[in-house]
């Protein structure tokens, strides 16, 4: 029996969702993180579900994981030196970006500094033109020299980002090939690559990132790689990208830039899986971890794609499963500005020393001490009692605050708590509201460790009356790994009016990415039945800056028959105009200026016999306690243990649901009914 096995590493656990192919058993397991190296959490909890769970390592056929190494190393500029080799008058070019200011109201925060020194960038005298025809073709000499001060930086990788080389990468690939020879240590990265796409900067700056990333990513990789060969030697290992979809590890090296917001991707796609078996089409998911909290829209079970993000600070183009993310986590911390007002992170006490309560040195007071002092948390603690909680500690962190504002601990951590969901309710409204979507018209899926203890709060203020509780919360991301496609996204930028000539054009690119996309289908040895292709163009009006992805057809196979005539595309991009801005014109000019062809391949089956049989009895609580609902007053409350609850049964409320990953609340006047797929629907009362 063959055993498939997706892994998140987070910021302070690190996650585990095994599932067997045939036999539909799911086992899920958690380990403290090892941020010096999270390899080393992988492979010791890898060796500790499978002893678990009598797991044979050799039944393992695919490891797939969600990785933050990318993340982090931009955030902590930990990376290694980087060149750069640029069109000669582009050198400044990372600095100048768009001329626009961080921050619209800080006069003084600058941009982050360029990751590459401005003695590291090197300009070469060679020129394409907007047509990709040669106007300056780079002399052997200038090239030599232009190596020569690569290698004298000591660089360990080195960007190569010409202007133009998205329509004729000629130029790159012949400065790549003399560096190759020359030196093949220097890892490199072209901008043809990584992103042939308009608009120098962002393609340049992608280009930076990624050759930033590629260094340590590379080590962390093979020191991955030999880990579960050494362990699970018949697994394949697949590595999550941005894009919600699975490539290979030397993919991953390659491009490790499309790695830089891969767990966040993996928990929008466990939640689409989830909307899918519950039947909810259209999902506001909040995955709160021990940092921050990542929000996201689903619609029609599909999760919504965005090209230009920002990872700290540098912008990235690329495709992305839109997330926001706000620092509101488990680990937040409560603190006074300056201003006087009580704040809410984006301070973290990460895992070490951790909130209060672990005993492990920390003495500031975070979301989970406050949740501890309210009775929603259990002195037994988290992983279903294998990480005590001490209250006396959380009540000494939240002391100097109650003192300060006048009210009990109490009062005090309800306040506190009600500053993090209000910072999750802005970000949800940015997703939402200032996107002309009624959040009352979704349901929201609370998921992560954190996600369910504060998601009725939240739910009770974007007026949304229902909510989804997955099966294993904190596992989500861990789900989303083992439900993800092998996935590839090509993309060929061209300009061009969406009229018939340019439906000819479309269709010429149509069939260059194509036989790009059956090439990557053989490379990765994707089965004939599991293939799929979606066609997107970015369009947008004549005379506009910036344009719309607009889906035109997906299937196994796509040809010229399936792109439509002038008028259908037309439409096409005047509906998805119309859904982004609320106006549209007929009789407008459209142009196109990309065109896109993603690639996947479906790896995960789902097996038909992971329902269970509706259970006509009702759930024991194993235990009562009294939990503060409110600012004011505890209520006496049931406690069960989610384990115990079986499809059909119903938990009125006021209730507390635990298990090993996360603790769901359930208010006084809340029902919550198990599904066939062990998931919560939780009906939030009319009037609260």
């Amino acid at each position: 029996m063959g055993w498939t096995i997706g892994v998140d590493v987070g910021g302070t656990f690190t996650d585990f969702y095994a599932a067997n192919d045939e036999s539909g058993q799911v086992h899920v397991g958690k380990t403290s993180s090892t941020p010096s190296n999270p390899a080393q959490a992988i492979l010791t909890g890898l060796a500790a579900i499978c002893g678990q769970y009598n797991i044979d390592l050799g039944d393992i056929v695919r490891l797939s994981h969600g990785t933050t190494v990318g993340t982090n190393a931009l955030i902590q500029r930990s990376g290694d030196t980087v060149a750069l080799i640029t069109t000669k008058g582009f050198r400044d070019l990372l600095e100048i970006g768009r001329q626009t200011r961080p921050h619209m109201y800080d006069l003084q925060r600058d941009h982050p500094a360029p990751l590459v020194d401005r003695e590291n960038r090197i300009e070469l005298e060679e020129r394409m033109d907007a047509q990709g025809d040669v106007v300056t073709e780079p002399t052997r000499e200038a090239i030599e020299k232009t190596i020569d001060e690569v290698i004298a930086t000591g660089a360990t990788a080195c960007a190569i980002g010409f202007l133009f080389a998205f329509r004729n990468p000629a130029h790159e690939q012949l400065v790549a090939e003399a560096m190759r020879q020359r030196a093949p240590h220097i890892a490199l990265s072209l901008s043809s690559e990584v992103q042939p796409e308009f608009r120098e900067y962002e393609r340049l700056s992608t280009t930076v990132l990624n050759a930033y990333l590629q260094p340590i990513m590379s080590d962390y990789l093979q020191t991955l790689e030999d880990g579960v060969n050494d362990q699970a030697p018949n697994a394949s290992l697949g590595i999550n990208q941005s894009s919600g979809g699975l490539m290979s590890p030397q993919r991953s090296r390659e491009l490790p830039v499309r790695t830089a917001l891969s767990g966040p991707a993996a928990g929008a796609v466990g939640a689409a899986h989830v909307a899918k078996q519950t039947g909810r089409k259209n999902i506001i998911t909040l995955d709160v971890g021990g940092t921050s909290a990542d929000v996201a829209l689903i619609r029609d079970f599909e999760v919504d794609i965005a090209f230009d993000r920002d990872v700290a600070g540098f912008p990235i183009r690329l495709p992305s499963v839109d997330v926001e993310t706000v620092g509101a986590g488990g680990g937040s911390i409560a603190w006074f500005d300056r201003d006087g007002l009580l704040k809410m992170g984006p301070i973290s006490a990460g895992a070490a020393p951790g909130p209060a309560c672990y005993g492990l040195g920390g003495e500031r007071p975070t979301v989970t001490d406050a949740n501890l002092l309210l009775g929603r948390l259990s002195t037994r603690g988290l992983l279903d009692g294998d990480m005590g909680l001490n209250k006396n500690l959380s009540r000494q962190a939240y002391q100097p605050i109650a003192g300060e504002l006048g009210f009990s601990v109490e009062k005090t951590a309800h306040g506190a708590l009600g500053v993090m969901v209000a910072n999750m309710v802005r970000t949800i409204r940015t997703i939402s509201v200032e996107r002309g979507h009624d959040p009352r018209e979704f349901v929201l899926m609370p998921f992560g460790g954190a996600g369910p203890l504060h998601a009725r709060d939240v739910a009770v203020s974007l007026g949304i009356r229902e909510m989804v509780v997955p099966a294993a919360p904190g596992i989500v991301c861990a789900q989303g790994l083992l439900v993800s496609d092998l996935k590839e996204d090509f993309v060929i930028s061209r300009r061009f009016a969406l009229d018939d000539v340019g439906v000819e054009i479309l269709c010429e690119a149509l069939a260059k990415l194509d036989r790009q996309a059956t090439n990557w289908f053989e490379q990765e040895n994707a089965p004939g039945d599991a293939r799929m292709l979606q066609l997107v163009v970015d369009a947008r009006y004549v005379g506009q800056n910036f344009e719309l992805a607009v889906p035109i057809a997906a299937g196994p196979t796509l040809n010229s028959n399936n792109v439509g005539s002038a008028d259908e595309l037309h439409k096409l991009f005047c509906q998805a105009h119309e859904v982004a801005y609320g106006y549209a014109s007929l009789d407008d000019a459209v142009e196109v200026v990309n065109v896109r062809l993603s690639a996947s391949a479906r790896l995960f089956k789902e097996n038909a016999g992971n329902g269970d049989k509706p259970s006509s009895g009702n759930p024991e609580p194993r235990e009562h306690r009294d939990v503060f609902f409110d600012a004011d007053s505890a209520v006496e409350t049931a406690i069960y243990s989610r384990t115990d609850l079986q499809s059909g049964q119903v938990v009125k409320g006021p209730a507390i649901i635990e298990q090993l990953d996360t603790t769901t609340p359930v208010y006084p006047g809340d029902c919550a009914t198990v599904t066939a797929d062990q998931h919560l629907i939780i009906a939030i009362e009319q009037g609260a």
